[in-house]
């Protein structure tokens, strides 16, 4: 477990300033409207763009793929740093669509923090439960944000006792809404004595904030009719007796989560959010590696590639690896070594990002993530430091539950395939395996709208037509142990032995059997369902 304590002194300002955070949701929960409207009050986006609107206006900040833009999901990590009042903000925007999970999952390893949005009238859905598991392994802080109140929605009390509930984590209201549906007027801010008020007029414009003398203050008379007040002084009063304070030290524990009751859309409760990850989120946090922990206070520069995008720019046809700076300063130039190969890289053209949008950066600090364009050097999982052989843990790759061969259209291009595959792999897009027997490739995923992903982005970003074919193959295994051990299985199982795209052995499996089999007849060897991606 990290030790997230309060922000020590010990760290440079530039450093503790910096909030490092994703945001985790259930598919239209409205995360994506949620990081518009952080965008819009960092300064960074002059309006926010309409989700629902028809054409190019349809196309998100921080969705930039074609797909994205068509289907209107987010299916791709993006990050975004902005400054907000007297922070550095690094937002990581994730897929909410459950096909899309692994993506979500490394990034939680690059950040500090995660902020859970909830639909007020669905409460906890079955992604969120997922995320939040991913959260809870490794203690992140969490927020929790319940969006579209300005809708129809559950009772106060009935959404927190879910959460508390369902996710087994203390709630405590930083908020409390005023009405719901047609008659939501705003919130009542529970930590700062401060009545917020809603402009349903201008949906860019932030809330009216009114400071008032708690509860009893005649002012509130003048903004809040008499029936939804005397409705709000009595649930504020029992929640006050029923729920616990806010304490913040429980919160860096990932043991108690503040709520906010507000409506992206309309930009109501999103300034508080961002006020309380400023006010209360964690500066960034200590680093697990194979060879000790890594701090952020440290001079030396470190991090690590949690992601791999390529064609973010088509015109480029680049490839970006973001990097979660995890100590030091780092200035563009910079020789770092690529711990993998052993080499110095030269980091000439470092990037920041404002979604799809990216600039030149002179300067990071660790907590900052940067992007790296590169030739297929840098993999998922890489370290980069001033010299030092740090292998940073706990980046995931997880066993494909959809395996497809894939097959060229046009036989004129099939040699042009492999290197297509094997970017997406390197990508963490989809998993790659190479049967040791017969030609061809099998792909394997974890959800099916994958599938349409990599065929639409294998057509748009290379020019060749493919389709996906059933396997007789339905899941696949790493397998490890002994070298002769290992050597005698692959020899004896040639029909079921495939290489992913590092080199690694993996066992493709048919029934539930085929894996019992394995244990029975080779104990020695240990067949997982997941890689650790630390190289």
């Amino acid at each position: 477990m990290l030790d997230r304590t309060h922000n020590t002194p010990a760290l440079p300002p530039e450093i503790a300033r910096r909030r490092t955070f994703a945001i985790i949701s259930h598919p239209d929960a409205g995360k994506t409207t949620l990081t518009e409207k952080f965008l819009l009050y960092g300064g960074a986006i002059q309006m926010a763009g309409q989700v629902r609107a028809k054409g190019e206006a349809r196309r998100s900040r921080s969705d930039f793929m074609q797909m994205e833009k068509d289907r209107g999901i987010s299916v791709s990590a993006s990050a975004m740093s902005f400054e907000f009042r007297d922070f550095w903000f690094n937002l990581v925007d994730t897929p909410g669509h459950s096909d899309f999970s692994e993506d979500t999952y490394r990034t939680l390893t690059a950040v500090d923090a995660a902020i859970m949005v909830i639909d007020g009238a669905k409460g906890v859905e079955s992604q969120t439960r997922k995320l939040f598991e991913v959260c809870r392994l490794r203690d992140l802080p969490i927020l929790t944000f319940c969006n579209k109140m300005d809708r129809e929605s559950r009772d106060t009390f009935d959404i927190i006792d879910e959460i508390q509930e369902n996710l087994a984590i203390d709630v405590t209201p930083a908020s409390w809404p005023i009405g719901m549906g047609r008659e939501f007027v705003g919130a009542y801010d529970l930590l700062h004595d401060r009545l917020e008020i809603m402009d349903r007029a201008d949906r860019n414009v932030k809330a009216e904030s009114i400071k008032i003398a708690g509860l009893d203050d005649p002012k509130i008379a003048e903004h809040v009719p008499a029936h939804l007040l005397e409705k709000l002084r009595e649930e504020v009063e029992m929640a006050r007796a029923l729920l616990p304070p806010f304490d913040r030290q429980a919160f860096l524990d990932g043991t108690l989560t503040p709520i906010w009751f507000g409506s992206a859309i309309n930009s109501f409760g999103v300034q508080e959010l961002m006020d309380g990850i400023g006010e209360f989120g964690p500066a960034p946090q200590l680093r697990p590696a194979q060879e000790r922990q890594v701090s952020a206070d440290e001079s030396k520069v470190s991090g690590f590639v949690f992601k791999v995008q390529a064609n973010m720019d088509p015109k480029h046809r680049d490839r970006v690896a973001f990097v979660r700076l995890c100590s030091g300063h780092f200035l563009r130039g910079m020789k770092l070594t690529h711990v993998r190969s052993g080499k110095a890289m030269a980091i000439s053209n470092p990037v920041m990002f404002l979604a799809n949008e990216r600039e030149l950066t002179e300067d990071a600090w660790a907590g900052d993530i940067i992007g790296i364009p590169n030739h297929g050097q840098l993999r998922i999982g890489d370290a980069l430091t001033e010299g030092e052989a740090l292998h940073f843990t706990g980046i995931p790759s997880f066993a494909p539950e959809l395996l497809q061969a894939v097959r060229v259209t046009d036989p004129m291009k099939a040699k042009h395939l492999e290197k297509a595959l094997t970017q997406f792999a390197e990508e963490g897009a989809a998993k790659l395996f190479k049967p040791m027997i017969g030609s061809g490739w099998i792909v394997g995923v974890v959800g099916q709208l994958q599938f349409d992903v990599l065929q639409s982005r294998i057509e748009l970003e290379y020019g060749i037509p493919v389709r996906f074919e059933p396997t007789q193959f339905t899941s696949a295994r790493w397998v490890a142990g002994p070298r002769d051990k290992l050597e005698a299985f692959v020899k004896g199982n040639r029909g079921h032995m495939a290489e992913d795209h590092d080199g690694d052995p993996v066992y493709m499996t048919r029934l539930q059997w085929d894996i019992d089999r394995v244990g029975r007849d080779y104990p020695e060897l240990k067949l997982t369902a997941t890689k650790e991606m630390m190289v």
